[in-house]
């Protein structure tokens, strides 16, 4: 179920009324159970055994690991004046282990899964070629279907098992509303993914109607539904034009298509998280935002943290920290600072950032492997934590230099070269998304470096399948998503929030503020890509 498509809505006019009249509002959060199945049901009932199988799994661990905890405690209580504080350790330490033996059975289960259906066929292609098994012999190639939304109610649930695993919350009692915490029908798509204690409580707690709320969710919806419709369908025209066969096209028009690219991708996903999060909004619950316009960044780890934001969390909580703070990690930090390399100043800024700037390699490459099964996405992981390790251990060369130069970091003039430079690294990283593989994106990129003829692209260009109006429909829709983003980020620097931009529309007169809505709403309908014969483009993280 699309959400550019009428089924949708009127799935969502039917829940949402159902929601707020339901007479005992003490079980409301039953019908967005039942929503959020019937949602999950439609897109494939075949696969709802795999978000069954997490749910139950995790509900069960998390209840596991609690009653561990407890019995525990009550134990060392009852022995608080017979055992030694020896003794009183070495249970703790057995019970700690226990604990990580239950919670490893989850995440290995539930992450194997995933791996599984993910990367079997990838791994399994891989093994042959190296290996020269011909056609039929080797590992087998199989058919494996990808449960719609499986690594966002992965992650979710798993952060989940990680938190009672740390008693940073406890276990929910009730699997009905676990499940409705998995399987919350707004962000099963495509996220954000969420932490148990910032979304639970929200979904199981009743909420009236409200205008306001109604009408900010509303805003929110149509601003996502015209970056999708309206500027990423529209290019992903010319996109998928292009990238199947790149090798018919000059290094202008590959350059120019992996612009257009950045443009759709950032439309997408971010406008199907809009409407994500302006879904739940009109049924009183706040999902996190994900975005934070990343095309403003000043670096590539500045990007990182306003780019899909909640994966950025969930690994920084879950995985970075775990491994920087490991004693692993910091023993080798400490025995580096022991040597003669150590003890220079050079050598002990490396051996106090080396933790960190290796777990973020390690982090990246997870990211990388997550985006999808090709050595491509390997090597856009290894690109991106290989550019941030190198930031971090070369940042006193770096303030050295422009030390040295005389540059005030705060200037405008640096501040705006640093943007340009981050847009650039984000966009090498982009070839791989667009190109066939690894050895294509290489290609891709040396085209784009060498083969350089702006009559020719531009020739090309206009044949990609866009006609002049959508070109300039697509430049418009830029300046406005810019413009938003701008007075979106002039607030931010104010210490005021995106949603201070919807408030203050609030405050304007009702003829403005009707008259911009109407405005949308019509650019949604007429400029949008629809009609017969359109195929809707599913969104680019909806089967991730």
């Amino acid at each position: 179920m699309n959400y550019t498509s009428l089924e949708f809505l009127l799935f969502l006019a039917v829940s949402i009324l159902a929601y707020f009249l339901f007479p005992v509002k003490k079980y409301r959060w039953t019908i967005l159970l039942a929503a959020s199945y019937f949602f999950y049901l439609f897109a494939g009932w075949r696969l709802v055994g795999f978000l069954l199988f997490t749910t139950l799994s995790t509900y069960g661990t998390g209840l596991w690991l609690d009653h561990t905890a407890k019995k525990s405690k009550a134990i060392i209580k009852e022995k608080k004046t017979e055992w030694s504080r020896e003794e009183k350790k070495k249970f703790k330490d057995r019970v700690k282990v226990r604990k990580r033996l239950i919670m490893a059975a989850a995440l290995v289960v539930n992450f194997g899964i995933l791996s599984f259906l993910k990367y079997w066929n990838f791994l399994a292609g891989s093994f042959n070629a190296l290996f020269s098994f011909g056609q039929g012999s080797g590992l087998p190639i199989l058919h494996l279907l990808l449960p719609l939304g499986i690594s966002f109610y992965t992650f979710q649930s798993m952060g989940y098992v990680i938190d009672v695993y740390r008693e940073e919350v406890p276990a929910e009692r009730n699997p009905a509303k676990l499940a409705l915490f998995v399987s919350f029908f707004p962000q099963i798509i495509q996220g954000p993914i969420s932490l148990y204690s910032q979304l639970s409580h929200q979904l199981i707690e009743p909420h009236d109607f409200s205008f306001t709320r109604m009408q900010h969710g509303l805003e929110l919806i149509l601003w996502g539904f015209f970056k999708k419709v309206v500027i990423a369908d529209r290019a992903v025209i010319a996109i998928q034009a292009v990238t199947p066969d790149y090798k018919e096209f000059g290094g202008t028009t590959l350059l120019f298509i992996l612009l257009l690219y950045a443009l759709q991708l950032y439309a997408d996903f971010s406008g199907g998280i809009d409407i994500s999060r302006g879904v739940a909004q009109i049924l009183g619950i706040d999902l996190v935002d994900n975005f934070r316009r990343p095309y403003f960044s000043t670096s590539i780890n500045d990007y990182w943290r306003r780019w899909h934001i909640t994966l950025g969390g969930w690994l920084k909580n879950y995985l970075f920290y775990p491994l920087a703070m490991s004693e692993c990690f910091l023993g080798i930090s400490r025995r580096m600072k022991e040597t003669r390399l150590g003890k220079t100043a050079a050598g002990s800024h490396i051996a106090k950032v080396l933790p960190t700037s290796v777990a973020s390699l390690i982090v990246f490459l997870v990211v990388g492997i997550w985006h999808g099964a090709n050595w491509k996405y390997v090597a856009f992981g290894l690109w991106n934590g290989g550019i941030i390790m190198l930031s971090t251990l070369l940042k006193p060369l770096f303030d050295w230099t422009l030390a040295k130069l005389h540059i005030r970091a705060s200037s405008f003039g640096f501040r705006l070269f640093q943007m340009l430079r981050t847009f650039l690294i984000v966009l090498v990283g982009y070839v791989f998304d667009i190109a066939p593989g690894f050895r294509g994106g290489m290609d891709m990129m040396g085209r784009m470096l060498t083969d350089q003829n702006f009559a020719a692209g531009w020739t090309e260009i206009r044949a990609l399948g866009l006609a002049k109006a959508d070109y300039l429909l697509l430049i418009l829709g830029t300046l406005v998503l810019f413009t938003v983003s701008l007075l979106q980020e002039r607030l931010a620097q104010k210490g005021q929030g995106e949603e201070t931009l919807r408030s203050r529309l609030d405050k304007k007169p009702m003829v403005l503020r009707w008259g911009l809505q109407f405005a949308g709403i019509m650019a949604v309908l007429v400029l949008g890509v629809w009609g017969p014969g359109y195929d809707p483009a599913d969104f680019v993280y909806m089967q991730f």
